[in-house]
């Protein structure tokens, strides 16, 4: 199978411009950059994002999280992943200013179109986010990139900020990680509607009684007749989609009980099917 060529041309940044990378909002977004575009562990999430409704694309495990602190955060109601910094000359012109060589491809010499990792919507307010292992703030060169990626959004008036691993709350984190792919959940409509209410309310009852999370699932599989594993996703779901609140500062546990357990009240959230 003959290799991907990853390298940055003129042709190749207009192919991304026309294909409309870089550009809309929510579901209709696209990425600048995907997995198959650079030399990257790339990631993507299992499912599409809870905020946006689209498959998202991240080149590392640090992105990943932070969207994950992303999704779940009250507030957020938009998050765009490898922004382009465009138009081109923007860059290049701030670049020349501060005296700082442009990025470029290593293989053709042609300047590559900077990103930024997030560009997030917040309570009415577009912030940009750029996500890089504390470890890597020590380099001299990617200081240099950053101050350009600084002074971009600066004249653009849009917030910009370095987020770490230091910055992460993980344990919220690895919580959503848990519940993630579950919000968009097929027994929903499989099991229809009455059915998945009378697994609502006979798990929340044995859950509410201190019965442990992976026990009370188990037991509603067996009276409900469900195949092993069913009630732990919808579990799952009815707390991703917030129906149900745990605690999500506490590590989840399904051999324990439900920290911080409630109903919420949003019934008419399961309206929203699978």
């Amino acid at each position: 199978m003959a290799k991907r060529k990853r390298e940055i041309t003129d042709a190749k940044i207009d192919r991304f411009i026309k294909e409309g990378r870089g550009q809309g909002t929510g579901a209709d977004y696209l990425p600048w950059l995907r997995v198959q575009d650079v030399p990257s562990t790339g990631r993507s999430t299992r499912g599409v994002g809870w905020t946006t409704g689209r498959q998202h694309t991240f080149l590392s495990d640090l992105e990943r999280d932070y969207f994950y602190a992303l999704d779940y955060a009250d507030g957020v109601t938009d998050i765009r992943e490898q922004y382009p910094l465009l138009p081109l000359e923007e860059t290049k012109l701030i670049a020349d200013k501060l005296g700082i060589a442009h990025p470029k491809d290593p293989k053709t010499g042609v300047d590559i179109v900077m990103t930024t990792d997030f560009v997030i919507t917040y309570n009415d307010k577009e912030y940009a986010r750029t996500v890089k292992p504390a470890k890597e703030l020590e380099n001299e060169r990617i200081l240099e990139k950053f101050e350009i990626e600084r002074k971009y959004w600066e004249s653009h008036q849009v917030d910009w900020g370095i987020v770490t691993e230091r910055d992460l709350p993980y344990t919220l984190i690895r919580n959503v990680e848990w519940i993630h792919k579950e919000y968009h959940n097929e027994d929903v409509e499989k099991l229809g509607i009455f059915a998945v209410q009378s697994l609502e309310r006979s798990l929340a009852a044995l859950i509410q009684s201190g019965t442990a999370i992976a026990k009370a699932c188990l037991a509603c599989d067996e009276q409900m007749g469900l195949e092993a594993g069913t009630a732990l996703a919808m579990f799952r779901h009815f707390v991703a989609r917030r129906i149900w609140s745990v605690n999500m500062n506490e590590k989840i546990n399904p051999s324990n009980s439900a920290n911080g357990f409630h109903i919420t009240g949003a019934e008419g959230l399961l309206a929203k099917g699978g």
